[in-house]
């Protein structure tokens, strides 16, 4: 298959709302699936496509360095590097760098923006080559595989066979976790966090409130708002406050906010934001809006709710691994309530089953599902660990 890099500018939909919002995406980029499209769950197919990335560190000699981060629903490439519409540090810049957990001394870091999203890979706001126009929702449902799918043509467009390790949270984790079912083969190590291998019907009805509050903007305008130079940016808010809460725990939003009121002494006996939580949650809103694309936001949640090892597997998740060499470290947190310890001790169970060599790890936390974007001590030297044995044995293999 022919791989090509990307032109600086790829064709993507003009949007005047978004000024140098979600359009400014800098970053590495490469062109994928010239030759041949990229063949998806829904049967479609996809080609060519754009994946944009960052790296960090230097590939080794043996390209066997190579650490893929999977990305978050919200999150993208700019894990450990400013990002370019924000200004603010990378979402995993506490991890990833030099002498840190993951560190970029020692290992080749690889992170894209997923297939759908809306940070420069592919997605419902590029220009669709048929049409000329915005996608929309002409752009194919995607699922984790396709995603898992677009990142083995990237590492072959990199040069790279296998990787030494991949990881990622929520639904990072479920790349992962994919990875590991798919491609056994070109994985040593696999750290999915807080995650599941299937999306619960509780998850699946948070993201269809999300999905209705956007559909029922005016200005969603059938998904076809870039034509019409406009966003549902008040459904897109409204939708990232609801997910937003399930991120956190009751504890966290006590601790954080309680009852105190904003910038008043009294109630103001109206609809204004009376509750710090309330403007904390408008304030993630709109600030939200400016990053991300309505549309593609429902195409990563769709991914996520159709994500499923036990249907892909005849309803046996053990399958799933069977017969995998991959080493596995599971990591959950006490106070997550969108994705369990119970969640996570099930991948642990069908590891086990499958004869896995798997370590599992709960951290005890009051920050909920976020945990595994802050600062938390005994979760970072989890992951440290884990990988510092991983490597050993990884070049102990090497060697032999």
């Amino acid at each position: 298959m022919t791989m090509s890099a990307e032109p600086e500018n790829p064709a993507s939909a003009p949007d005047p709302e978004a000024g140098a919002s979600i359009a400014a995406t800098a970053g590495k980029r490469a062109l994928l699936g010239v030759d041949a499209p990229l063949r998806l769950d829904s049967g479609a197919t996809l080609g060519p496509f754009t994946v944009a990335y960052e790296t960090y560190g230097t590939l080794d000699s043996l390209k066997s360095n190579a650490v893929l981060v999977c990305h978050a629903l919200t999150g993208d490439h700019y894990a450990a590097s400013t990002h370019p519409v924000t200004g603010k540090p990378g979402w995993w810049g506490d991890l990833i760098g030099p002498g840190k957990v993951i560190d970029t001394d020692r290992f080749f870091v690889i992170c894209s923006n997923v297939l759908g999203g809306c940070m420069g890979t592919t997605g419902p706001r590029d220009l669709n080559p048929a049409t000329g126009r915005p996608y929309g929702l002409d752009f194919p449902v995607i699922t984790i595989g396709d995603m898992v799918r677009a990142q083995g043509l990237l590492l072959d467009y990199l040069g790279i066979e296998t990787l030494f390790c991949a990881i990622g949270g929520s639904m990072g984790g479920m790349q992962v976790l994919q990875w590991a079912s798919a491609c056994p083969e070109r994985l040593f190590a696999a750290v999915p966090i807080a995650t599941a291998a299937r999306h619960s019907a509780q998850n699946i009805a948070f993201h269809e409130v999300g999905r209705q509050a956007i559909m029922a903007d005016p200005e969603w305008r059938g998904g076809a708002y870039l034509d019409a130079g406009t966003r549902p940016r008040a459904g897109l808010a409204v939708a990232r406050m609801a997910a937003h809460i399930t991120y956190l725990s009751e504890p966290a939003l006590h601790r954080k906010f309680g009852r105190r009121l904003q910038s008043r002494e009294r109630l103001g006996f109206s609809f204004d934001a009376d509750f710090q939580v309330e403007s904390y949650l408008r304030h993630q809103g709109s600030s939200f809006v400016e990053r991300f694309d309505a549309n593609s936001y429902l195409y990563i949640t769709r991914a996520m709710d159709y994500f499923d090892l036990w249907e892909a597997n005849g309803g046996s998740l053990p399958k799933a691994f069977e017969g995998t060499k991959t080493r596995f470290c599971v990591v959950s947190f006490t106070s997550d309530w969108l994705f369990p310890t119970a969640e996570n001790r099930k991948i642990v169970h069908a590891l086990n089953a499958a004869a896995a060599n798997v370590s599992f790890v709960e951290i005890e936390t009051d920050k909920g599902h976020d945990a595994f974007l802050l600062d938390e001590p005994e979760f970072h030297s989890t992951v440290s660990g884990f990988i510092s044995s991983a490597w050993a044995a990884r070049q102990k293999a090497v060697r032999a």
